[in-house]
């Protein structure tokens, strides 16, 4: 069934990619526009934070950044599988990899090895209108949490049924930890204040305007709040196209 918030052309199943060619250009993708990847342990419920460094085809090598937290490592040293799980542009670039990791050095940072992965699964999960909000419109926001001590206040850059994207003034990479769940998002809608869940799932500071950003989705929303939301995306969509 056809909603307001559902683009044109609907979501796309998950692809899995195999060819050698298919693969690189994905993990391409994730190295130049440095997105964050998120590391995780079968059987362990901590998520970890990474890069992707380096890619070599000809070796068949990628190199991942040191882990935030740096314990992680350990796990690494133990020769545990784990799962890589990144997104560019709305899509989802996840793989697994079964083989140990060689711990090294790239360009004087500690990195690790291991071997480009046979399959990659690529999904376009973005099925939801995102709703950009004007300079001049931007909401304020209160993200707050058990692990967060005091709330940090920052703006609501734009949001959809789904989840949304923040801004907060000064590098907050100490703080924010990609992958984690926090309890208690604050959103002043003209029409009133949610609160909700969050799971953050992309995190970048920018230095040239002293600003962190932040993607976020929406974790077990309440049916209030939820509708309350649709409510503001549906209003600013149409505003929008009234404007077009």
């Amino acid at each position: 069934m056809s909603t307001p918030f559902t683009e044109d052309g609907g979501p796309q199943p998950p692809k899995v990619l195999k060819t050698a060619a298919e693969i690189f250009a994905n993990l391409r993708h994730l190295q130049d526009h440095h997105d964050p990847l998120i590391i995780s342990f079968a059987e362990r419920s901590q998520r970890f934070q990474s890069y992707l460094v380096a890619i070599n085809r000809e070796r068949g090598l990628l190199a991942l950044d040191e882990l935030v937290p740096n314990d992680g490592e350990r796990f690494l040293q133990n020769g545990e599988s784990f799962k890589v799980e990144g997104f560019h542009d709305g899509v989802r670039i996840a793989w697994e990899c079964q083989q140990r990791v060689q711990i090294g050095e790239l360009d004087g940072a500690r990195c690790y090895w291991s071997g480009l992965p046979a399959e990659v699964i690529y999904h376009q999960r973005r099925n939801a209108f995102r709703a950009p909000l004007k300079q001049g419109q931007l909401l304020g926001v209160e993200l707050a949490g058990d692990k967060l001590g005091s709330g940090i206040k920052g703006q609501l850059l734009d949001i959809s049924a789904t989840g949304c994207r923040l801004r907060f003034p000064g590098d907050l990479g100490s703080r924010l930890q990609a992958g984690q769940v926090y309890e208690r998002l604050s959103i002043k809608l003209p029409f009133g204040s949610i609160t909700t869940a969050v799971e953050l799932r992309h995190l970048s500071y920018v230095d040239k305007v002293a600003m962190t950003f932040a993607g976020l989705r929406f974790y077990r929303m309440d049916g209030l709040a939820q509708r309350s939301i649709e409510r503001f995306v549906y209003q600013v969509q149409r505003e929008a196209r009234q404007l077009d």
